[in-house]
């Protein structure tokens, strides 16, 4: 597996606020109902200072559903249950298996639980 990028999230500073538009003429009657935007910040990420993302680089992890151009949100704080998938270090390289296969199979450093697999779409 090789890793594109990784790295620490930072807080997205808001670019603009939703407002009603100016216009002339009839209002229209849906104006009230406005909904704010979704900040997958606060949707996807639970604790910031222990969240990570990884972007996954070829089709080598296809059978767990991760393909090319995936970014993985790995969380540090979380402690893994049977069969979720995580990234640990083994051998000073990077593995996505599912917990507790590892144990049975060499010493390893667990590095966190993947809390979600973002696929690329195109």
């Amino acid at each position: 597996m090789e890793i594109f990028s990784s790295g620490k999230l930072s807080k997205v500073k808001n670019r603009h606020a939703p407002e009603v538009s100016k216009q002339t003429g009839f209002p229209s009657p849906a104006t009230h109902y406005a909904e704010p935007s979704i900040d997958l910040h606060k949707e996807l990420i639970a604790n910031r200072d222990a969240t990570f993302f990884v972007r996954i680089a070829g089709d080598e992890l296809s059978y767990y559903n991760i393909w090319n151009n995936d970014v993985l949100l790995i969380d540090r704080s979380l402690t893994p249950k049977k069969n979720d998938l995580v990234l640990v270090v083994i051998d000073g390289e990077f593995k996505v298996v599912k917990f507790p296969k590892v144990f049975l199979e060499t010493e390893f450093i667990l590095w966190g639980l993947i809390r979600y697999i973002i696929h690329y779409a195109r």
